[in-house]
């Protein structure tokens, strides 16, 4: 059912009363839309979003989640910098005190403060920005470094266990039910010959050597960002995902989204390659926050990480596509499919360069020791 969302706006504890509510088209997953709330002469913006219950079965626990990470890093950041404290994501609870309001189907909705003279990037138009966004993520696992896991749910269970999205490809696979495994085979065939990527680590979180952190876990270059002037890193968005997992995880989108400067569903595939000026401005980034405090194990695996999240990917794509497209929202015939291609071609570039890459990696941890607190 479609709601008036000047009216769900005004089930929140904004600034003024909401007039309009213009539709956001990005992101695959949740409703976004601009509100402008009007008291008097001021105006104030906000970001309202429907959570969608199909993805996240429990979005009081994401909202939770949202609203313990925040409140962390704002605190944090208060004592070290606190105009950019400032800048930090805001959820504006509902009337009622709750971080949400459920509509009278059920829905839920959230509210957040828009974040002014900031912007994001679909792909990365510079090496200087790719450094920023890649220290912007060490920042976030560094300013909840001291935060259990333990605080926070988990969202999607197994959201990074790739060897479960693995078993899931295969089932789907398996049914075929829109016959769609003719057109796919090449990456069919891809996907079950490289499955071993899936245990890597798995193995070795149960040995210890990667640690369980709290991680935005989707960490794509366009949940950074960016102050529209300056170019310095602001805030990360889109923190439903955010949960107990690896630091790896975030490094690997990282190199999936950041390293390569073809968008996610780039056709022509020739463009799709990790570029090493890029993947070097990630890694110093990267290290510049997280240097001191990640584990050899974990510095050892990033490069890894991006070759599985890539990988991951693939699966995900790939499996959306054969199932019909009920996952990802798609703006043309075979999209999801198109996206697994160009996902594919990164992990055999991954491949191709990644000795090349963990020297990069092993330099920039090395000129971040001890520069960090």
């Amino acid at each position: 059912m479609e709601h008036n969302r000047t009216t769900i706006a005004g089930h929140f504890a904004l600034r003024g009363k909401p007039v309009t509510a213009a539709p956001v088209a990005t992101g695959h997953i949740n409703d976004t839309y601009v509100v402008t709330a009007r008291d008097g002469e001021r105006a104030a913006r906000y970001v309202l979003q429907r959570i969608n219950d199909h993805v996240f079965k429990d979005p009081a626990q994401v909202m939770a989640n949202i609203i313990c990470v925040t409140e962390h890093i704002r605190a944090g950041l208060s004592r070290a910098d606190p105009a950019l404290a400032q800048r930090q994501l805001t959820v504006i609870p509902a009337k009622d005190g709750q971080g949400y309001h459920r509509d009278p189907d059920g829905g839920f909705w959230r509210l957040y403060a828009y974040v002014e003279n900031a912007v994001t990037y679909d792909t990365i138009p510079s090496v200087t920005l790719a450094h920023e966004a890649a220290r912007m993520f060490g920042l976030f696992q560094r300013l909840l470094r001291d935060l259990p896991p333990s605080a926070l749910h988990e969202t999607i269970p197994g959201f990074h266990d790739t060897a479960r999205r693995l078993r899931f490809f295969q089932q789907v696979l398996a049914k075929d039910v829109f016959n769609r495994a003719r057109e796919a085979s090449a990456e069919i065939d891809f996907v079950l010959k490289n499955a071993a990527l899936c245990d890597v680590l798995p193995h070795l979180m149960s040995t210890g050597d990667l640690p369980i952190r709290i991680a935005h876990n989707d960490a794509k270059i366009n949940n950074v960002m960016l102050d529209a002037a300056t170019g310095t890193g602001v805030c990360l968005i889109d923190l439903d995902t955010v949960m107990p997992g690896l630091s790896v995880y975030d490094f690997g989108d990282l190199v999936r989204t950041a390293g390569c400067p073809a968008a996610e569903d780039e056709r022509d595939l020739s463009k799709v390659t990790v570029d090493i000026s890029l993947l070097d401005a990630l890694a110093q980034g990267f290290a510049e926050e997280t240097g001191p405090f990640l584990t050899p194990g974990e510095k050892d695996h990033l490069v890894f990480a991006g070759k599985l999240i890539t990988f991951e990917q693939l699966i995900r794509f790939l499996t959306d596509h054969l199932a019909g497209d009920v996952y990802y929202r798609i703006h043309r015939e075979g999209h999801n499919l198109d996206r697994a291609r160009t996902q594919m071609k990164l992990v055999q570039s991954i491949a191709e360069k990644e000795e090349s890459m963990n020297r990069i990696m092993k330099r920039a941890f090395q000129n971040s020791d001890g520069d960090a607190d």
